[in-house]
Formats: structure tokens, C-alpha cells, sequence
């Protein structure tokens, strides 16, 4: 049996919250949050104990932690539960800074602490499809997260919200680096960035493009994959992916099909592979320093992109 906590019980927090509870041999030792309300809401709907303090938390006998906190709180957070040696789940982005996600990911080596970034669309079914279907011939990928504000969202513009899911996808389905990066963005409805176009060349030489926004009504999430005999599309909400060509110069048309695609939550996906490698002491599937590439990333777009 697996003891875990819950640090932060926002939106994404109660999601974890929802699936450890669900998850057999994973016992939900306590959670964590600033907010009295949200812990009576754990407690009256899991049975869970609930801290307003983090350090009487870190005091139970945790195996792991989920870190679902406001952005601006991702370093002193992860620090004190790398402290206690306690193996973390720390949400995207890893944190606010470059240089706080590399004392993070430096101090969790130094103790042995396993550190996996919390980039969940990696566990998307319709990514794992998308990427094996692209494997070898792979020549662009444009990227599309595009939606209305959310006002979840305070303390972070949509680059770091939402644009990170994207830069980390791109290295993720291209299996290669950044060459080099560069971003356009303004500032129309919120208090930071909320339209973004990122444009990107890998070392592998496939290109990348992203469009990222808050100012969209309805939310889309899609892939499209140019290959050098195909063309795949992705839609990650649906979790459907179509393939289409080559073209018929007999019917004059290109071939389309559908992949079947078994639709599954992400969040138990990404909770079970982190879960199961912290307990046979095996690599997290996203490690921290892959969190923490993305970071730079972000900062270099900021600081007017350029050579990666």
C-alpha cells in the first residue's frame, strides 16, 4: 500500500485527489490547502485528513506527493518535500523561474529524491498514437491549445499555462531538442500574455509551430503532423486521430483513416506510471530536467528567442 498526500486543492489538485482515491493499494494519508472549505470538501467526499499547515502534512510516513499550488509557490513548496526526502509529482510548469526549477531538479538529485514534471498530455492516448504513427518521418508539426480565460489562472501568462504543454510535446513527439525557438505575443484581456504564436526548429531539423490563446470561446486542442508520405491529425479532446494520404491521382483524393484509440483519463495514466516508479525505484517517466527544458525554453521566447 502506497501512502501519498495532496499538496494544493485546486481544480487540478482535487483531480488527483479524485484518482488516488480511486486507485487500489494507494492509501491518501492527508492533503494539503490554505483553504479551510476545500478541506472539509475532501473530507466530508474522501474520508481524508486535511492540513492547513504544510509541515504538519510532511510529518506523516508519505511515500509521495502530488504538488498542485499556484505557480509563484512550486519552488518553496517542492524544496521542503525534497527536504523530507518524499518522492513529488510537481504540476507544470516546474516552476516560475528557470533558476528555481534547476535548484529543484539539482537539489532532488543530490538527495535521491525521484522528481517527475507534471506535463499530463503526454499520457493523452491520441498523443501515443500520433507519435508512433510519425516515428521516421516526421518533417513539421503545428500545434493548436487555443480557449476562454480561465480564471483559475492569476499568477502566469498562457506561454507558461497552457504553451507549456506544447514546447514539452514538441520535444516529446519529435524525440529531439531545440535548435532554436522564437515567440510573438500580446497582452489584450489579462494581466499577462494571453495570445502566443511560437515558432520552432528541432535538431533533428522538424519544425514546430504553436498558436496559444485565452481570447478563443470554445476550447480546441489539435495536432497536425506532416509527414514525408502522410499527414496525421490529433484532436486531444476527442482523443481521435486521423491519418490522411497519400493521394490517389486514380480517385484524385487522399486516403483517410481512422485510428482507433482506446480513451482512457489521463490523470490515472500519469498517477499509475509515476506511482509504480517510485515504488520499484525506477526513472519517472517526465523527469524533472525535462520540466526544466521547458523552462528555458520559456525564457529564451521571453527574452526574444534565438539559438536553444
Amino acid at each position: 500500500m502506497q501512502k501519498v498526500g495532496v499538496i494544493g486543492l485546486g481544480s487540478m489538485g482535487k483531480i488527483h485527489l479524485r484518482n488516488y482515491c480511486e486507485m487500489p493499494d494507494v492509501q491518501v494519508l492527508g492533503v494539503m490547502d490554505v483553504a479551510q472549505s476545500n478541506l472539509d470538501e475532501a473530507k466530508a467526499r474522501f474520508g481524508v485528513a486535511g492540513y492547513t499547515d504544510l509541515d504538519e502534512l510532511l510529518k506523516l510516513d508519505l511515500d509521495a506527493v502530488s504538488i498542485s499550488v499556484p505557480t509563484m509557490l512550486h519552488h518553496e513548496v517542492g524544496m521542503k518535500v525534497i527536504g523530507r526526502g518524499i518522492a513529488l509529482l510537481l504540476e507544470k510548469p516546474l516552476a516560475a523561474t528557470a533558476a528555481q526549477g534547476r535548484e529543484l531538479v539539482e537539489a532532488a538529485r543530490g538527495k535521491g529524491v525521484p522528481l517527475m514534471a507534471g506535463h499530463i498530455e503526454r499520457f493523452n492516448p491520441a498523443i501515443q498514437k500520433l507519435r508512433e504513427l510519425v516515428a521516421g518521418s516526421l518533417v513539421s508539426v503545428n500545434i493548436e491549445r487555443v480557449g476562454p480565460f480561465p480564471a483559475r489562472i492569476q499568477d502566469v501568462g498562457v506561454i507558461r499555462d497552457l504553451g507549456s504543454h506544447d514546447l514539452d510535446l514538441l520535444r516529446y513527439i519529435s524525440g529531439s531538442d531545440f535548435a532554436e525557438v522564437n515567440g510573438v505575443y500580446s497582452t489584450t484581456l489579462a494581466p499577462h500574455e494571453d495570445s502566443a504564436f511560437i515558432g520552432a526548429r528541432m535538431q533533428s531539423g522538424v519544425l514546430g509551430h504553436i498558436t496559444t490563446n485565452w481570447l478563443t470561446p470554445a476550447r480546441s486542442r489539435t495536432i497536425r503532423a506532416a509527414c514525408k508520405d502522410r499527414y496525421i491529425v490529433a484532436d486531444l479532446i476527442a482523443q481521435q486521430v486521423k491519418e490522411y494520404g497519400p493521394f490517389d491521382p486514380v480517385s484524385k483524393a487522399y486516403t483517410v483513416k481512422e485510428h482507433p484509440v482506446m480513451q482512457r483519463e489521463q490523470m490515472r495514466e500519469e498517477l499509475t506510471q509515476f506511482l509504480a516508479a517510485v515504488r520499484e525505484k525506477k526513472p519517472v517517466p517526465i523527469s524533472g530536467e525535462d520540466g526544466l527544458r521547458v523552462l528555458e525554453i520559456i525564457e529564451l521566447i521571453f527574452a526574444g528567442g534565438g539559438k536553444a
